[in-house]
């Protein structure tokens, strides 16, 4: 039986019926794209962190309740944690031998970053509704 020179796949993978899981280049992309979104975003809160180094509490409220700088930073705090959790999840797959030990372990990072985004969204809404 002659084997076809066009398939990359062996014929252990044909039999198994594995073949690309099409999420690869969707996951890396996502994580260049919050990266790029990043940058400006960063360096909003920089500049939002030395506007607030020189004042007191009120000013520092007052700040942050410009409706441009909550949706600066809530969008910070969305991309990063976004970020994060590509990030993370890549190098545990890249390292985590078991594949019970990986999807555990991207669940239950999965669940503390949410959970930590959503305290920080949160928090700002309270800052902001002060």
């Amino acid at each position: 039986m002659a084997r076809s020179t066009n398939s990359m796949r062996t014929p252990l993978a044909k039999v198994r019926g594995l073949g690309s899981a099409k999420s690869g280049v969707h996951h890396w992309w996502h994580q260049r794209l919050t990266a790029i979104a990043m940058v400006p975003l960063v360096l909003s809160a920089i500049y939002l962190v030395f506007r607030i180094a020189g004042s007191d509490y009120n000013q520092a409220i007052s700040l942050l309740q410009n409706p441009f700088h909550a949706a600066i930073l809530l969008l910070l705090i969305i991309t990063g944690f976004w970020h994060c959790m590509l990030g993370i999840q890549v190098v545990i797959e890249d390292y985590v031998g078991s594949e019970w030990g990986r999807i555990t372990s991207i669940m239950i990072v999965k669940a503390i970053l949410i959970l930590l985004a959503t305290l920080s969204a949160l928090s700002l809404f309270k800052i902001v509704s002060i």
